[in-house]
């Protein structure tokens, strides 16, 4: 929800104030089902322990069982390839909006005639990277 963040921009004319930008985008929607999906399978995977652990006995004499356990399994691995897709996908988004560039663009006191703006330096993205590769 990239909306909701103000970013202070200053205004080269009276240098007492300073202007607001708020970002545009709102990427949260592959992230929240990257995460819902992470908990519901964690969840899944300590029912199922429970199963295999406590009612072994009931888990081998019902042959419907094993069969319906395997087919939560292939849905669940499934939606965790589409939900690591849509992250990745949300990810390069969220990048893509606050890249320093496209940042320095959106500013109105950057478009002026001999102003220079710089954005010092590029944000680190190797933690959100790696979110993605697990």
């Amino acid at each position: 929800r990239l909306y909701q963040i103000p970013f202070g921009m200053p205004n080269c004319e009276d240098e007492s104030e300073a202007r607001t930008l708020y970002l545009v985008g709102d990427f949260s929607a592959p992230a929240e089902f990257f995460v819902t999906l992470g908990v519901f399978s964690f969840l899944y995977s300590m029912a199922a322990l429970v199963l295999y652990l406590r009612f072994h006995s009931l888990y081998t004499e019902n042959t419907k069982l094993p069969f319906t356990d395997f087919c939560v399994t292939v849905c669940f691995a499934f939606f965790w390839l589409v939900a690591a897709a849509a992250w990745g996908k949300g990810l390069s988004d969220v990048k893509a909006a606050t890249r320093p560039s496209a940042l320095i663009a959106a500013m109105a006191v950057c478009q002026g005639d001999g102003v220079l703006c710089n954005a010092g330096t590029t944000p680190a993205m190797g933690l959100a990277n790696i979110s993605v590769v697990r």
